[in-house]
């Protein structure tokens, strides 16, 4: 048996692989109608650097997860590899030391319903679609 992917906090250093990482997701998904350039992702990672936990799988980099600590808030979880048990260990972490967590996903992407349904998060309302973003749902979690 491997030993799992080390997970670790991000640095300045991991942004351009996480921008890469969003930037392939969101060409993968049928449901993100005009996927984003890497020069608009790469600025809003840098800017919330600062402000959120971020931490990065695998070397080289193969998912990251960003979370805000004071709205208990996972921001994002992308992974270029799904089955692996990378999402859970992220969420896992992330759960480590809260009471309550909270995240929206795309109405569209049931895949990842499904593993925060498992993970104990359930939907708590709809955010409606806008011109820029597709309708999405919100998601919490208890202890």
């Amino acid at each position: 048996m491997t030993a799992p992917e080390p997970i670790r906090r991000a640095t300045r250093a991991d942004i351009p692989a996480m921008t890469r990482i969003v930037c392939d997701w969101e060409v993968e998904v049928p449901f993100v109608a005009t996927p984003a350039q890497p020069e608009v992702i790469e600025p809003i990672i840098q800017d919330t650097f600062d402000a959120r936990q971020m931490y990065v799988v695998g070397e080289p980099v193969d998912g990251y997860m960003s979370l805000d600590p004071v709205e208990n808030k996972i921001g994002a979880i992308y992974l270029t590899r799904r089955g692996t048990g990378m999402g859970k260990r992220l969420i896992d972490l992330a759960k480590e030391g809260r009471d309550t967590l909270w995240l929206t996903v795309f109405t569209e992407n049931t895949r990842a319903q499904a593993f925060y349904r498992r993970e104990g998060f359930v939907v708590t309302g709809t955010i409606p679609a806008t011109d820029a973003m597709a309708e999405t749902l919100k998601m919490e979690w208890t202890r």
